[in-house]
């Protein structure tokens, strides 16, 4: 996973509440794999029916959005969509519950802020933005700096770029130590080599 530390760019803002996932990814292009290329579904459905829609004039780094993003079924893809597009970094008054943990395990940064402070932000849009994750900082467009909160460990695991495998292969030297002790303690519970089936 790619880490977050200081990501600037360009920010637009997504005015509708309840974003849901079957709008950002619609379910009927999970049946293709990951590599054909996610970004080009997201938000498919809105895009071809509103000429308008944000994301058809410009590619962001940043979505600032209204209440309750990511709501809807659990699927990750709305989260791979999004990082495949380039996108970093949502911020929104709030976020799916599933949406928020899945986007913190592939590098994608939420950031909740007041309803009153994400609207006031959305009218100075589109515009750049910049994040400091280490920091806690957001630099809005008229030069001030915000402070935004986040649960710690959810910020270790984005600064140090680490998912779930990755968390785990930081105790390799421990898991290698047990397996090897392990061996000594129960032998026949190691396959022998050659017999694996």
């Amino acid at each position: 996973m790619t880490p977050f530390t200081v990501v600037a760019g360009l920010a637009i803002a997504l005015d509708a509440a309840n974003i849901d996932t079957d709008q950002i990814l619609p379910a009927r292009f999970l049946r293709k794999p990951r590599s054909a290329g996610y970004q080009n579904f997201l938000f498919h459905d809105l895009r071809r029916h509103d000429p308008g829609f944000p994301l058809n004039r410009t590619q962001p780094a940043i979505l600032v959005a209204a209440e309750n993003f990511g709501c809807g079924s659990s699927r990750e893809g709305a989260v791979y969509a999004l990082v495949d597009a380039g996108i970093r970094c949502v911020i929104a008054p709030s976020f799916g519950d599933i949406f928020a943990s899945n986007a913190s395990k592939n590098g994608l940064l939420t950031i909740v802020l007041p309803a009153a402070q994400t609207a006031a932000l959305r009218a100075m849009l589109p515009a750049e933005l910049r994040v400091d994750l280490p920091n806690q900082t957001l630099r809005l467009p008229d030069g001030r700096d915000i402070g935004f909160a986040i649960e710690p460990f959810r910020k270790h695991c984005l600064v140090e770029g680490l998912d779930d495998i990755g968390i785990t292969l930081q105790h390799q030297a421990d898991i290698a130590a047990f397996q090897a002790e392990d061996g000594r303690r129960r032998p026949w519970m190691v396959p022998a080599r050659g017999n694996a089936r």
